[in-house]
């Protein structure tokens, strides 16, 4: 090979290769000055199945490890990131923790796609459902699972609860919690910041304590008769069709399919107490401080028309109180057609919310 083709070659090389460097850094200054990368890891908390709230049930005061999930930026979610807000995801009867990262398509992942824009969510799983089942549905009640959530707030706030399976990392901890809820979630999260009074924000989906359509109703009846009876728990909805018609207006078939698939029976002690939990919101929400955001859909087969204004009255002490409405959705608003407007919706309110 002659010096001058050597030479050549050499030279190729070299503007190659620092082609390719100039190309990965550009690409690595992208990913890093786009958006974050998103984890999940799995959490668990040790909470005390106890009552403090005004609400009268009883369920049996033993402690148990709830597992949970944080979805969120990488460095927020390894606690890297210091105090921090971590958004509380609350979950309806009859779903479960998997309602708010549906993962397929993701569009409908409610907490990914959060944690896109920033947001670290604890993503929880309530005692008795899945994972964190009960050997009886009697065992707890809506006071205990607002109680809990309390415990769970106190436990972010402090960084008391861990990793499974990673004992060398430091969990997060949170500065503010902002607690989401969806239907009888968003009623044990209602109930939870009316009685302790420490939470920064409220969005809350799907819920009315005083607008129940007639098919709410006669649900809850036909559930409270399931658990009059010997039964531990009851079915939500009768059939899989029945179930997919009380939470979906537009979603995609897919969905409500795996939804269907995945749907938890609830825990008698959740069934029986739910008249007692409509009469501790009635009085107590107007002592609710924190921001609130109420979302609904129009065509949510539980709820009745003006649910949205009937509710955000009771919200008196409120520092403020915002609504929207959803035209063409019903009750699972993270899942329907107009999930990404719902985020949307979502994410303007935390943008508000002051964080001092």
């Amino acid at each position: 090979m002659t010096r001058t083709l050597r030479t050549l070659l050499v030279g190729l090389l070299v503007g190659a290769l620092s082609g390719a460097l100039v190309g990965a850094l550009a690409g690595q200054a992208t990913a890093e000055g786009g958006r974050p990368t998103v984890i999940s890891r799995q959490v668990a908390f040790e909470l005390v199945n106890t009552n403090d709230t005004d609400l009268l049930c009883l369920p049996d005061g033993q402690e148990y490890v709830v597992r949970a999930r944080l979805v969120g930026p990488r460095k927020q979610v390894l606690g890297r990131a210091g105090a921090q807000r971590i958004n509380l995801l609350v979950h309806d009867a009859g779903t479960g923790g998997w309602f708010w990262g549906m993962d397929s398509p993701r569009r409908y992942d409610y907490a990914r796609q959060l944690a896109r824009r920033g947001e670290t969510s604890l993503v929880l799983t309530r005692l008795g459902y899945d994972e964190n089942r009960l050997d009886s549905g009697r065992d707890t009640c809506l006071g205990a699972q607002a109680t809990m959530l309390h415990q769970v707030v106190q436990h972010l706030k402090s960084g008391q609860y861990r990793f499974t399976g990673d004992v060398g990392t430091t969990t997060p901890h949170a500065g503010h919690v902002v607690v989401h809820g969806h239907g009888t979630g968003a009623a044990v999260a209602q109930l939870e910041a009316s009685t302790f009074d420490d939470v920064e924000g409220l969005v809350l989906m799907s819920w009315t304590d005083n607008q129940f359509s007639q098919r709410a109703v006669a649900e809850a009846t036909r559930q409270g008769t399931t658990c009059l009876g010997a039964a531990d728990y009851a079915g939500f909805g009768e059939s899989r069709a029945d179930y997919r018609s009380l939470l979906f207006a537009s979603a995609p078939a897919s969905v409500q399919r795996r939804a269907a698939r995945l749907r938890n029976d609830v825990p008698c002690g959740d069934v029986l107490s739910l008249a007692g939990m409509v009469t501790a919101l009635t009085l107590g929400t107007g002592d609710i401080e924190a921001p609130a955001l109420l979302l609904y859909g129009d065509r949510d087969a539980r709820t009745r028309d003006g649910a949205a204004d009937q509710q955000a009255a009771r919200f008196r002490s409120s520092e403020s109180v915002h609504t929207r409405t959803f035209r063409g959705a019903g009750s699972a608003l993270p899942l329907e057609h107009r999930a990404p407007q719902v985020r949307r919706e979502v994410l303007a309110f935390l943008g508000g919310l002051r964080l001092s």
